[in-house]
């Protein structure tokens, strides 16, 4: 199942805003004006891209639809069946395990459970997993940090927009009835600048980090799981060792 907590959060902010400025009685088209806008949010994501290597200009698009429509299973969901898997090594032998894993829909835990049946060295089972976890973690790092790079360009280039507006006006003081309007559409590049930050790359960036966050407990669980069911731990002292993994009240539930 989707989580939808970004689109929902993302888009109730910008109605909210929208609402406070008609509150005011302010006119909601007056906040979109073009030229604002493309200079913000094209320069923001220009600069950010400057900032890093095409590759990770590629991998942002994927990471936005990701932070938008992605979830991730919580790790207790693991632990049933690492225990399940556990109950059969035990009793059975690892050999066993070959036709469990068309039940489990966790690649990293089938990839290690895979590597056990293979017969391969525990350290070295252990070494390539938490490997893959290292660069689990450096990816979703540079997935957040571009965003996060989004949100602190943005509010400058904003004030870079309004400086350009200002310009535009002292331009105009021949003419003071447009003054009112030039300035007014001077300031909506800082809005801009400082509203994307805040309301949609920041928020952006801190979604990756909690998926990722996420995720990887997930994978954490999968290595200690694969390391008792390669040394035939007793069952339930795998259910327990698992369940300290998990965030405190997570483990309580599970429990119970």
């Amino acid at each position: 199942m989707k989580d939808i907590a970004t689109p929902v959060g993302i888009v109730v902010g910008l109605v909210i805003i929208v609402a406070a400025n008609v509150l005011e009685g302010g006119n909601p088209m007056s906040l979109l004006l073009l030229p604002p806008i493309l200079l913000v949010l094209g320069t923001t994501v220009m600069v950010t891209v400057a900032g890093g290597t095409m590759v990770d200009a590629k991998a942002a698009v994927g990471n936005v639809k990701r932070a938008i429509s992605g979830s991730v299973e919580p790790a207790d969901t693991l632990v049933p069946q690492v225990v399940t898997l556990a109950e059969r090594a035990r009793r059975e032998g690892l050999l066993a395990l070959e036709d469990s894993l068309r039940e489990i829909d966790d690649p990293f835990l089938v990839k290690g459970v895979t590597m056990a049946i293979d017969g391969t060295d525990p350290e070295d089972v252990r070494d390539i997993l938490e490997a893959e976890l290292r660069a689990k973690k450096r990816d979703d790092k540079q997935a957040a940090k571009f965003f996060s790079d989004a949100g602190g360009y943005a509010p400058t280039i904003g004030i870079i927009g309004t400086v350009m507006g200002l310009v535009h006006v002292l331009e105009n003081l021949a003419t003071p009835e447009e003054l009112g309007h030039l300035i007014a559409g001077a300031f909506v590049a800082t809005l801009w600048g400082v509203m994307s930050a805040n309301v949609i790359w920041l928020p952006i960036a801190s979604r990756l980090k909690r998926l990722g966050e996420l995720e990887c407990a997930r994978m954490e669980v999968a290595i200690e799981g694969v390391a008792a069911i390669q040394a035939g731990a007793n069952p339930r002292l795998v259910a327990e060792k698992l369940r300290s993994l998990l965030p405190t009240g997570t483990a309580e539930q599970e429990a119970a």
